[in-house]
Formats: structure tokens, sequence, C-alpha cells
């Protein structure tokens, strides 16, 4: 069958596409903006890629269209098919049809950590000797790749509260039926989808009503929001993680890269690994509870976790120049971007730390988290900003009341200028956006040689 995907080089469409590949299936794919790292992995895959939206690439007619959420009625693409009436479908519908149906669903939900949950959850099932089929909004280290089918009736999807498609406004893990739920945190985010905070809690209730009552839900005991959820009904048995949990971690570093395991007051082993941060340990915590549900004894689940790598553009290290060392990071929320901060500034010591940041997400643009940026940068010593012209709000007056000295630039060349005058030996550099940001990083380093 020949699958067309539109809007494929999004994280979750492009792993869609190398599971639909795996399949036997013939795909194909466009997207206004083709990048790394899917554009690199769906190329490595062997997957055609068009740049736009000209409703040419669907003569002759694909089999089935999948569109992806991010195209909308207007596009050219779009109308060609609902013009011609060439059979369409959601990415999560296609992907609980043709993948999940009668799997073992491991599924990873929250505002964040679910990409690096989701990973480690994967991993530790790899290593137990599982092998999970996975979809990944991301590239997990440990694989290289961010999808793939598996051998087993396990599968770990990342379960996005996004919604499916223009026609199908549910959020995309409402497809996804698990055995097995996480949910990670819960926080106001996707200001362009929903209204409010109790209109997203309404969705994950969506998610918990389809979870059976043989499964296992997973929270924090420190998230009201989750708490909320569960309230609003629960027909599954419910561990927690955390603060008064029946899972907890004993920090040995104050990092995180560190900690003893507990479950139910049982001390199960200790994690040492490569991670840092609060958040990483707590999504340790919500990975060990999940693979228990499987079958993985702890024992054995701590010790992959210790085996465990970041995901690509999760605090990866993409460069060190003369004793500079520069960082990606997908963070775009104000409270990722401080834990974020915090588990760096808490490894790298009293080391100089820039942030470089981007607000892009559509949250970011409509302004919706503006008023918590000022604060989420406390850990740094130096935050440059990027305030590109069609941003919509004014940046410079918001971070103004920043703590941590600041600059905002309009222009690449005006960061990379900025960063060099005020980097030596042994500064730290993260720059922070959930896009490709013009190759930022190459560009850096670069001008830093």
């Amino acid at each position: 069958m020949h699958i067309h995907i539109l809007g494929i080089c999004g994280t979750f469409m492009g792993s869609l596409a190398v599971l639909a590949k795996e399949l036997g299936h013939h795909v194909t794919g466009s997207d206004a903006n083709v990048y790394p790292p899917m554009s690199t992995q769906l190329q490595a895959q062997g997957i055609e890629l068009t740049q736009g939206y000209d409703p040419a690439q669907l003569d002759p007619a694909p089999d089935l269209v999948v569109i992806g959420n991010a195209l909308s009625r207007g596009n050219p693409a779009v109308e060609y098919v609902l013009n011609k009436g060439l059979p369409y479908v959601s990415g999560p519908q296609w992907l609980a049809d043709h993948v999940l149906q009668g799997r073992w669903v491991l599924a990873v939900a929250g505002t964040h950590g679910k990409t690096t949950t989701s990973s480690m959850l994967a991993w530790v099932l790899e290593h137990a000797g599982m092998a999970p089929g996975f979809l990944i909004g991301g590239v997990p280290q440990n694989f290289a790749v961010s999808a793939r089918l598996g051998d087993t009736p396990f599968f770990v999807v990342e379960a996005d509260e996004y919604d499916s498609a223009f026609f199908d406004k549910r959020s995309k893990f409402v497809h996804y039926r698990p055995r097995t739920a996480i949910l990670n945190n819960l926080e106001f985010d996707h200001a362009d989808i929903f209204p409010d905070l109790p209109a997203i809690e309404r969705q994950f209730h969506h998610l918990v009503r389809t979870i059976p009552s043989e499964g296992l839900v997973i929270h924090p005991t420190t998230e009201p929001a989750l708490q909320r959820v569960i309230e609003m009904g629960c027909w599954t048995p419910v561990q927690t993680t955390g603060v008064d949990g029946q899972w907890q971690a004993r920090l040995l570093s104050d990092d995180g890269s560190r900690f003893d395991v507990l479950f139910e007051s049982v001390l199960q082993g200790t994690v040492e690994w490569d991670m840092t941060g609060q958040h990483n340990v707590a999504n340790a915590l919500a990975t060990l509870a999940a693979a228990r549900h499987v079958g993985v004894v702890p024992s054995m689940a701590i010790d992959g976790l210790s085996a465990f790598k970041s995901v690509k553009r999760r605090m990866e290290k993409v460069a060190e120049v003369h004793g500079i060392t520069i960082y990606d990071d997908f963070a775009h929320h104000p409270t990722a971007i401080a834990t974020t901060l915090d588990g760096l500034r808490k490894h790298i010591g009293d080391a100089p730390l820039i942030a470089v940041i981007e607000p892009r997400s559509n949250s970011m643009k409509l302004g919706a988290h503006r008023d918590g940026l000022p604060q989420s940068v406390v850990q740094a010593d130096h935050v440059v900003w990027y305030a590109p012209a069609n941003l919509g709000w004014d940046l410079a007056a918001t971070v103004a009341s920043s703590p941590v000295p600041t600059n905002v630039c309009d222009s690449l060349e005006a960061i990379i200028a900025e960063v060099k005058t005020r980097v030596k030996p042994g500064t730290h550099v993260v720059i922070m956006s959930n896009g490709g940001f013009g190759g930022l990083h190459g560009k850096l380093a670069e001008a830093l040689q």
C-alpha cells in the first residue's frame, strides 16, 4: 500500500512513517520544514520527502493519506485530499488500528518528560530481553531510531495530549488504549488547543476511562491536577511515586546522578547514571513502576537505567570548543526550563552557565507562559533570549524583571556575537528550543573555533 504522510517531519508523524515502512508499505511524505533529526532518520530509512504542500505530490493518488495535526483547512494538500475524496486518517487512529491492536500498550503521558520517560521505559524493557516495540517523539540514543514494531506483545508509546487532526480534536492518547499508563505531571500548556487547565484534565480523564481494571495507572503524589483527574473516577489500580508515594528515591548526590530506589519502604537498589535533575529521578521512578507491571524485577530495571543514554535534544552535549561546552535542549515551557537548568547547575557547580532560549511553541507565541519566564532561568548566570520579528508580544518587557542578567536578540548573528563576548574556558552554554533554531548549535560551535 502507498501511504503518504502530510506533516511527516513532526516527531510523532516521522516515527509513524518508520513503523509503516517496517510493516512493508511504500511510504512518502511532505512537510513545510524538513530538518533533522527527523529528516535524517527518514532519509536513512529510504523514505522520500517533499518540501511543501503542493497537491502535485498526491498525483498519482496514494492508497491512504495520513494527515498530521499541524495541518488545517486551507492547506493546499488538505483541500486536494478532500476535493478528490482520497481516503485519509489521523496519525493516532492509524497507529491504533495497524500497530497497537492486540498489544500490551505502555503509554507515557504528561506535560513534561514524556519523551525521556518513554525512552527510559523502552530501554529498560529492551535491557530485560523483552524486545518491545515503541514510538517516541524523539530519537533515543540507546536505539538510534524513534520507532520500531518490536517482536513481542509489549509496545511503549509517548502519549501526547495534543489534538489528533483538524477533523478529530480529541487528544492523541485517547486512541491508544493502554494497559499500563504513566501520568507524569500536568500543567497548563497548548494554549492554541485548550482554553484552561480543567479542559486538559478532562482529556486526561478520557484516557483514564480507557485503561482496563486489570491495568495500572502510575502518577506522582505531588501533582494536584493529576489528583483531580483520578478523583473524577478511576477503575484501575494506582501506584504512586515521589514524596509519600509507594516508589521513592533517596538522593545520594545533589544532581540526581546517584539515588537509592525504595518500593513500599524496601530498598530495591541504587541507580548510578549519566542523567541529572530531580525531574529525571521522578521519570525513573515511574519507569520502574511500569516495568515491574510487565514483569521486570526492580533490580534488573535499575541495572537497565544505569546504562540509559538520554534522548537526542534532551540536554544533549553537542560540542566542546576550547573548554566551552554546548548543549542542545528541547525545553520550551517555564517549568521544563527551570528543572533542566537546575539539574545542570547541580551537576556543574559554580561553573559559568549561559542559557540561550527561543520561545517557539504555539503556547509561547500566544504568550501563555510569559509570566513564568523571568523566574524560570534563575540558575543561569546570563540569558540570551531570541525575539524574532513575528513573536507577537514584547519579550524584552517580559524578561526585564528577571533576576538574571539578560539580553534580547532578534537574529542568530546577534546571539552568536553576544555569547562570544561572554564565554571563557569552563563555560556551559545550553541552547533551548523545540525547533531547529536555524542550526544555531553548529554555527555557534564554528564561531567559537
